[in-house]
């Protein structure tokens, strides 16, 4: 079930402190989830990077220039919380 982030915070670095709408809240380091190209280049500045805003539209993070970033992966991120896996066509044998 989709969990939307209702807050962020920029930490040091490229982290975020971030909360959920079902009360998880905790950091991510943003470095190690993305590289800084494409889309997310303009982000290796810090007044960028902290320019991080929620969309409440979208339930997720986003930056002035467009960037964003999956709010399941973010909440697997601060809880633990396994991510969703795709369910195929393999059938048991």
């Amino acid at each position: 079930m989709l969990k939307d982030i209702i807050a962020v915070q920029p930490l040091d670095g490229h982290r975020l402190r971030l909360r959920f709408e079902d009360g998880a809240e905790g950091a991510v380091d943003v470095a190690s989830m993305v590289d800084f190209t494409g889309v997310f280049a303009p982000l290796r500045d810090p007044d960028v990077f902290t320019a991080v805003r929620v969309d409440a539209d979208l339930g997720t993070i986003v930056w002035p220039n467009g960037a964003d970033l999956d709010p399941v992966v973010l909440y697997a991120a601060v809880t633990g919380a396994p991510l969703p896996t795709a369910r195929g066509n393999a059938h048991a044998r």
